[in-house]
């Protein structure tokens, strides 16, 4: 396992591991192709909770994924405006401790227009679900959801990103 960290507590991984806990994101998630070694597509993870942060990163990982990771809306914020290239899918937290609302979806959205930005949130709501939707959020997906279900809408997430979709 190789890792960087910075000050704005981000990590970066590039290798992976297992799961976490249960609700249905994605069928069929063992199905979840292994990236080619040549092309690693990227992965923001924005959570407050290192354990989900860790599971999200490891299997993502295995499956070739350049994932970095940060634990609040500062970090996020950084790490988006120092790749040279937007990340192609953006896991956010709907609640973070310097965020509780859709303004960080907003900010993320403006910085990084491309990316596919999967929110994930505890508090769901039908009112939460149409503000990120008007931003232009890929899906909600509530918590606790299965690791493999949302590797594999990640993976989805990806392939509608490069192909124009958004994934409606």
């Amino acid at each position: 396992l190789e890792s960087s960290t910075t000050q704005d507590r981000m990590l970066t991984y590039s290798q992976g591991f297992r799961r976490m806990e249960a609700v249905e994101c994605a069928p069929h998630p063992r199905n979840i192709p292994i990236m080619p070694k040549k092309y690693a597509p990227t992965v923001l993870v924005v959570d407050d909770e290192a354990l989900i942060r860790w599971s999200l990163s490891e299997v993502l990982g295995e499956r070739g994924y350049a994932v970095t990771e940060a634990g609040d809306g500062r970090a996020a914020l950084a790490a988006i405006a120092r790749v040279a290239a937007p990340f192609d899918v953006v896991l956010l937290d709907y609640r973070l401790p310097d965020s509780a609302d859709l303004r960080l979806l907003e900010r993320v959205r403006s910085l990084a227009p491309t990316s596919q930005i999967i929110m994930i949130t505890a508090h769901n709501s039908p009112e939460l679900a149409q503000g990120a939707a008007a931003l232009g959020v890929y899906r909600v997906v509530s918590k606790p959801f299965e690791v493999e279900s949302l590797a594999a809408l990640v993976n989805q997430a990806r392939i509608d990103g490069s192909d124009g979709s958004d994934g409606s």
